[in-house]
C-alpha cells in the first residue's frame, strides 16, 4: 500500500474519531446537566480512574499504557470543562513543574491559578477562588518540603489526591554557555543537580528563585543569565537547552497533593494522611504506631515536625494504606485518638499508579 493510501485511511480515521468526540462531548454535557439538577459534584475522580483503567486493560497496542492515559486526561478535561469550569491553584508561573503536575492531574482544560508561595494556594481553595490546589510535599532526592506540612496545621483543607512527577532538569540560556555569569532556580532543583553544578559550573553566581519557571523568565532578559527548568519553560521562554538531564538521581520524582474541601470517596486503591500530637513521655510514639501493627495496617511513611506551641513537643505525620472508614481503620484511629493528645485525618485519596 503506498503513502497516498495509507494518508486517506488516517484522513478516514481521524472523520470518524472527530465524530465520536463529538458525541462523547454532546453526551457530557447531557450529564452535566443532569448533575445540576441532582446537585452532584461537577469532577468525579474515582468515575475517570475507572474510566482509564477500564481503557488500559482493553489497549490492545501499538499505543502504551502511558500514551493512552495522556490521550484520554485530555478528553475527560475538555469534556469536564464542557460541563462546569474547575479553577486549580498552584505554585507558578506557567512551565513550572506545579503547572504540570495539574497537567498531569486534570489535563488542560482547567482554569490554572497561579500563586507565588504554598501558603498562596491554600487561601484560594481556603476563600473559594479554587476548588482544588496542588502542592508540593516530598522529592525522592532531597525529602520532605516542611512548609506544606506546617500549613495543615490550622487549615481545615483535606488531601483530596497525589501526584508523582518525574522531574527532569535542564541548562537554560539565551546565550551560549560561556557568556552565563549567573544561574537562577528554585532550591530544591539546585539541590538536586548539586553533583553536575560542581562538577560544570563552578564560577557563576547562583540565585534562588520562587520556581523554576520564574527562573527561565529572568534567564529570558540576558545572554549572561542561566537557568535550571524544564524543556517546557525552554520552549515558553524561547531559551536554548544547552544541557539535558542534569539530576542527580535518575529517577527524581516530585510528589504532589490534592487539595481540597473534601475528602474522596472510596475507591480500589487509597491511601489515608493523619497528623497527630503525642504526649511528652516515653514509649509514647511506640504506642501510637503499635496499634497499626495490631490492627494489619501497613505505614508507607512517617514524618515529624516541631508543634511550635511547645518546647520538644512534635506532631507526627502518618500515610498508610486503606480507607479511613474502612472498619478496621476506623476502630484503630479511635484506639489512636484516645492515647493521643488530638488527632487529624488529612484526607483519604486514590493513589498515583501513572507515574
Amino acid at each position: 500500500m503506498n503513502i497516498d493510501k495509507l494518508r486517506k485511511t488516517i484522513d478516514e480515521v481521524d472523520e470518524e474519531i472527530l465524530s465520536l468526540l463529538n458525541q462523547r462531548a454532546k453526551t457530557a454535557v447531557a450529564i452535566g446537566k443532569e448533575k445540576q439538577k441532582k446537585r452532584l459534584k461537577t469532577h468525579d475522580r474515582i468515575r475517570e480512574e475507572k474510566i482509564l483503567k477500564e481503557l488500559v486493560l482493553g489497549n490492545k497496542g501499538p499505543l502504551s499504557k502511558k500514551m493512552i492515559i495522556a490521550v484520554y486526561r485530555e478528553i475527560l478535561s475538555v469534556c469536564r470543562g464542557l460541563q462546569s469550569s474547575i479553577k486549580v491553584a498552584y505554585l507558578g508561573p506557567k512551565a513550572s513543574n506545579a503547572y504540570l503536575a495539574v497537567r498531569k492531574r486534570f489535563g488542560a482544560a482547567v482554569g490554572f491559578i497561579p500563586v507565588n508561595t504554598i501558603f498562596d494556594v491554600f487561601r484560594e481553595v481556603e476563600k473559594d477562588k479554587a476548588q482544588f490546589g496542588l502542592v508540593p510535599v516530598e522529592n525522592s532526592t532531597e525529602g520532605i518540603i516542611s512548609y506544606t506540612l506546617d500549613m495543615f496545621f490550622n487549615s481545615e483543607l483535606k488531601i483530596s489526591g497525589e501526584v508523582s512527577l518525574p522531574i527532569t532538569h535542564n541548562l537554560l540560556a539565551k546565550g551560549s554557555k560561556k557568556e552565563i555569569k549567573r544561574v537562577y532556580s528554585h532550591p530544591q532543583a539546585l539541590a538536586q543537580c548539586r553533583t553536575w553544578i560542581s562538577n560544570n559550573l563552578d564560577s557563576v553566581q547562583f540565585i534562588e528563585t520562587a520556581s523554576t519557571a520564574e527562573a527561565a523568565k529572568l534567564a529570558s532578559q540576558s545572554k549572561q543569565n542561566g537557568a535550571i527548568a524544564n524543556e517546557l519553560a525552554a520552549e515558553i521562554y524561547n531559551l536554548n537547552v544547552l544541557e539535558q538531564r542534569i539530576e542527580d538521581s535518575e529517577t527524581n520524582l516530585t510528589r504532589f497533593l490534592v487539595i481540597s474541601k473534601n475528602i474522596s470517596e472510596k475507591c480500589e486503591q487509597m491511601k489515608t494522611s493523619i497528623m497527630f500530637f503525642v504526649k511528652d513521655e516515653p514509649g509514647s510514639l511506640y504506642n501510637m504506631l503499635e496499634i497499626f501493627k495490631r490492627h494489619n495496617i501497613n505505614l508507607t511513611k512517617i514524618e515529624s515536625r516541631p508543634s511550635k506551641q511547645k518546647a520538644w513537643e512534635y506532631i507526627f505525620f502518618i500515610d498508610f494504606k486503606g480507607y479511613w472508614k474502612d472498619k478496621k481503620m476506623e476502630v484503630a484511629l479511635k484506639e489512636l485518638e484516645k492515647k493521643c493528645i488530638s488527632l487529624k485525618v488529612l484526607g483519604s485519596y486514590p493513589v498515583d499508579t501513572a507515574v
